[in-house]
C-alpha cells in the first residue's frame, strides 16, 4: 500500500487502532533533521503503543525502558501493508522527521546441546 498522510482529526483514532496490534512487535525509531543528521533513538525495542493527546498536541511512542515524546507535530505519514502499518513518519514541531519502524523480533533456533 502507499504510504498515506493522516489528518490531523483522525490522529488519536488511527494510534488507538494500531497500538493494539503491536503485542510481540520491536521498532526501530529514526530522527532525521539537517542540524543533526541522521540519528537511531531506539533500535529493535519492544514497543508497546503509540498515542496522540490533542490536550497537550504530543505523539507518545511507548518502548520497554522509554517513551519517545514528539511535540507540536505537524504531520503523521502511515505505510501500511497487508498486516497493518509498518512505519510512522511523523515530523515534529522544529521540523524534524521521527520515523518509527515497526519489526518482528527476530526468531532464533534453540540452542544446540
Amino acid at each position: 500500500m502507499p504510504i498515506r498522510q493522516l489528518q490531523k482529526s483522525e490522529w488519536k483514532s488511527y494510534c488507538d487502532r494500531i497500538s493494539k496490534g503491536l503485542e510481540g512487535k520491536r521498532a526501530q525509531i529514526e530522527v532525521a533533521a539537517l542540524p543533526i543528521g541522521d540519528q537511531i533513538a531506539a533500535k529493535q525495542v519492544p514497543i508497546f503503543g503509540v498515542t496522540y493527546d490533542p490536550k497537550d498536541d504530543i505523539i507518545e511512542v511507548a518502548l520497554e525502558n522509554l517513551d519517545h515524546i514528539i511535540h507540536k507535530p505537524r504531520s503523521l505519514a502511515a505505510d501500511e501493508d497487508a498486516a497493518g502499518f509498518s512505519s510512522l513518519e511523523i515530523v515534529d514541531g522544529e521540523s524534524r522527521k521521527q520515523i518509527v519502524k515497526l519489526m518482528d523480533p527476530l526468531m532464533l533456533p534453540p540452542p544446540e546441546r
